[in-house]
């Protein structure tokens, strides 16, 4: 078995292999994509919302500040962009790899359990009244005094999406896991007192944070909500990062856990393989000593027939190991 050496990890030589290895987890994340369309295509519960209630619901109705379509940029693709470009310094597919499946897992369970949480809770948004009520008249059942809104279904099902805050928890789960894997590339706790390294892994928590604080700004969600989908946000990426890759205070915490383990396999193989080939040198000289008697010939090959047999058992469970 060759020697692997560190950093010869590419994608040409061992990207299928790691692949392979972790089908079934590319096969779980197409899973939560599915439930996370479903649970965007399902009606929230509607919870009851009196006139009396309407007090605190009457904010104006703005656009995102931070539309939609820019969340995933900000939550995938920035921490995308840093960890490719650690590929390309390293050249160690393994970390590639584990990077974007624990990248993507940290946004798409975060996502998941978001939804499943707005759709539960159905919480009414600040700017719920003008979402009902787009002239501005109030309608309310006769007996119950819950609202009977007037305006697009559409934009009246948003309405109860409250809480938590989907941006939020989104951005917390992509940048969080982007601050925790800088700490971990940078030895951000290496107890060298190197304050700058802080300073880099505090940025993605800090646009992270602005982008929720967008969302009050807008009147698109309430406090409780924002720290809510924050705390969700990073509590997920924690959990999907120490996954693949040890504590950014570890003194391996550079890498992750499977480039080590290939490591520590690759080794004990080269040990194995190590010891066989000194069996056999033991072995051929213990043999030399029958060629001394010519009257057993026969004896002879058989015992080296037994000693070639043993060490080809010996080098195929080296390789196997």
């Amino acid at each position: 078995m060759p020697e692997i050496q560190l950093g010869a990890q590419t994608i040409r030589t061992h990207g299928a292999q790691v692949a392979r290895f972790h089908m079934r987890d590319w096969l779980i994340l197409l899973l939560l994509v599915a439930i996370e369309i479903g649970l965007n295509v399902i009606e929230p519960f509607h919870r009851f919302v009196g006139a009396d209630m309407m007090t605190d619901l009457k904010y104006p109705l703005k656009d995102n500040t931070i539309p939609l379509w820019a969340v995933p940029i900000i939550a995938i693709i920035m921490p995308l962009i840093v960890i490719i470009v650690f590929y390309f310094i390293r050249k160690n597919v393994y970390d590639l790899h584990q990077g974007v499946l624990g990248l993507l897992f940290s946004v798409l369970i975060t996502a998941v359990i978001t939804d499943a949480i707005k759709d539960a809770v159905g919480r009414p948004r600040p700017d719920f009244f003008w979402r009902c009520f787009p002239d501005g008249k109030g309608v309310f059942h006769p007996i119950t005094g819950d609202v009977r809104c007037t305006g697009l279904k559409s934009v009246i099902k948003e309405g109860h999406k409250s809480f938590p805050s989907g941006h939020t928890s989104w951005s917390f789960a992509g940048l969080g896991f982007l601050a925790l894997y800088l700490s971990g590339k940078l030895r951000a706790f290496d107890r060298q007192g190197h304050i700058a390294k802080l300073c880099i892994v505090f940025l993605p928590l800090l646009l992270a944070a602005l982008v929720g604080v967008s969302r009050v700004d807008d009147y698109w969600h309430h406090w409780q909500d924002v720290f809510a989908g924050g705390l969700l946000g990073i509590t997920v990426a924690s959990f999907c990062y120490l996954q693949f890759f040890p504590p950014p205070y570890d003194i391996d915490g550079w890498g992750p856990h499977a480039y080590f383990q290939m490591l520590s396999e690759s080794r004990n193989g080269g040990q194995s393989e190590s010891n066989a080939m000194n069996s056999l040198t033991v072995r051929q000289a213990e043999s030399g000593t029958v060629y001394s008697r010519p009257d057993q010939a026969v004896e002879t090959s058989e015992v080296i027939t037994q000693v070639t047999s043993s060490i080809l058992d010996d080098l195929e469970r080296g390789r196997r190991y």
